[in-house]
């Protein structure tokens, strides 16, 4: 009996893993598609705002999204806007929204953001966003400290997100106790009353 209740317990548990897994997959598809468009929304936006004309682009997230502008008057608006509206506007959406998903995106962004950035600037990719602003005149130590920045609090925060989807519930696992507690302190009575009655025979 014992025996069987412990592998139903662990059947439980391992169903349970798999859900949570399955749950952390599809957030992170989610806030990779969200990544994409906030980042190149960004762009777009910045490059609107400072006088550019948007000649091409391409938001598709299964690609990797772009936007041309030609001319473009104010190149570091629109290259910084990118990372700038990609990292800060899931934030304020999850501020606002204060729900455990939505944060999993928002830090997911933060901290993909700024990895981006640093990984343009060590592959020295001229169509990357990063040597793109060292060509415009952005001062290295200004994409340093958004990197920095960024990647250092979205890896302390994205890192609480995995942990808390991955955990089990605690009130469930509180539950499961004090279930199994006293299931094990009915069986105890149980055979406590049987070794009495078989003294007494």
């Amino acid at each position: 009996m014992k025996t069987r209740h412990r592998v139903c317990s662990a059947h439980r548990l391992n169903e349970q893993m798999k859900s949570r897994i399955t749950t952390l997959v599809a957030l992170l598809a989610v806030s990779w598609v969200v990544m994409l468009l906030t980042h190149e929304f960004g762009h777009i936006l910045g490059g609107w705002c400072g006088g550019a004309t948007l000649v091409d682009y391409d938001l598709a997230p299964w690609r990797l999204p772009y936007s041309l502008h030609s001319p473009d008057p104010h190149p570091r608006l629109t290259l910084w806007a990118g990372p700038l509206v990609g990292a800060i506007f899931p934030l304020c959406v999850a501020a606002i929204v204060s729900v455990r998903a939505v944060w999993f995106v928002a830090d997911f962004c933060l901290i993909a953001n700024g990895g981006y950035l640093m990984l343009a600037w060590i592959t020295g990719d001229r169509l990357l966003d990063t040597p793109r602003m060292m060509a415009a005149g952005v001062h290295p130590g200004l994409v340093a400290i958004y990197c920095l920045a960024t990647i250092g609090l979205g890896y302390v925060w994205f890192r609480a997100d995995c942990i808390a989807v991955l955990r089990p519930d605690s009130r469930t696992q509180h539950s499961r106790s004090a279930q199994t507690h006293a299931q094990d302190s009915e069986r105890s009575k149980i055979e406590s009353t049987d070794t009495l009655q078989d003294k007494c025979e």
